[in-house]
């Protein structure tokens, strides 16, 4: 894979102008707060913050807003691996599953860190031209780094024909 798109990936990715751009394609997560760290070959940190467009009538961040920030945390690590090859390659979400352990109150990180299998996923795909799967475990930290949440999200993705 051309590690020259990966770059261009990131650099735009973790530009101050992706926010803008982010507007026009996820409107409910720039709402939301979620803001790429990191990015790097192996792993993606998005955080989202607790404020009152994101809590629930419990006072903690509402699970839909901390999937969407852990769908985005593996969604930009496959998009980046994925991106400008040739063929492309289609990605969607085929499966989700969570497990809450402690309340989330404060601004929440959440870690994929897991590259390698994205990367060898996305390579089988384009040579053997057959879909792949890939399942990635995500999990969600306060600011104290104690673990809140756990995500396993389930990517389908394919190599398109030319």
């Amino acid at each position: 894979m051309d590690v020259k798109n990966r770059e261009d990936y990131k650099k735009m990715a973790l530009s101050p102008f992706f926010k803008a751009g982010m507007l026009t394609v996820m409107p409910m997560g720039t709402i939301a707060g979620l803001k790429i760290i990191e990015l790097n070959d192996q792993q993606c940190k998005v955080t989202v913050p607790y404020k009152y467009v994101n809590k629930n009538p419990f006072n903690t961040t509402y699970w839909a807003v901390l999937g969407m920030a852990a769908e985005m945390a593996s969604g930009a690590m496959v998009q980046m691996y994925t991106h400008k090859t040739k063929p492309s390659v289609s990605m969607f979400v085929t499966g989700c599953k969570a497990k809450f352990i402690k309340r989330a109150v404060g601004l929440t990180t959440f870690i994929c860190d897991e590259g390698h299998i994205i990367a060898d996923k996305v390579q089988k795909a384009i040579q053997t031209k057959e879909p792949q799967t890939i399942i990635n475990n995500i999990k969600g930290f306060d600011e104290q780094n104690n673990l809140l949440v756990e995500f396993e999200f389930e990517w389908s993705i394919k190599a398109r024909s030319k």
